[in-house]
């Protein structure tokens, strides 16, 4: 099936070392999913929580259509996320443990449908992030140096 990318969350690489991926539908209004085709959504602060076995995104920014008038809903509103009733207690088990929390990383169409790849990740320690940071640096310049001996 044909895919297209919206929206990447920044931080979510830098910020947590994601262990697993789970593709989910979510609950959006029309005015939103025309927002999203205009490419108004934002992915920076968001983050997804279970509550009452549902899950939620929450923090997702999606900017007002501005021909929806009194059809548009609130912005940050929490959205509900689809999954099915197994995989939501899977993610209450990893979500339990120690440190994981569910990132949501990119927002993309999967045929005429609006997906998020929601990830569960540990947080970085700050020792970690420095590390990420000087390995990509030095495959940086290993690439700079054999492009440049070739």
């Amino acid at each position: 099936m044909d895919t297209k990318l919206i929206a990447k969350n920044p931080t979510a690489y830098h910020n947590y070392t994601i262990e697993d991926k789970l593709e989910t539908g979510i609950v959006l209004s029309g005015t939103e999913i025309k927002s999203i085709h205009a490419g108004k959504v934002n992915l920076k602060d968001c983050y997804a929580y279970i509550k009452n076995g549902e899950v939620f995104i929450c923090g997702m920014h999606i900017s007002p259509y501005e021909h929806g008038n009194i059809f548009n809903k609130d912005p940050l509103r929490d959205r509900k996320l689809l999954l099915h009733k197994k995989e939501i207690n899977k993610l209450i088990g990893q979500t339990k443990q120690k440190g994981y929390s569910l990132v949501p990383i990119s927002l993309y169409f999967k045929g005429s449908h609006v997906k998020v790849c929601l990830g569960i990740g540990k947080g970085k320690k700050l020792y970690d992030k420095r590390q990420d940071l000087a390995k990509k640096d030095a495959q940086r310049q290993i690439a700079i140096n054999l492009k440049n001996s070739q």
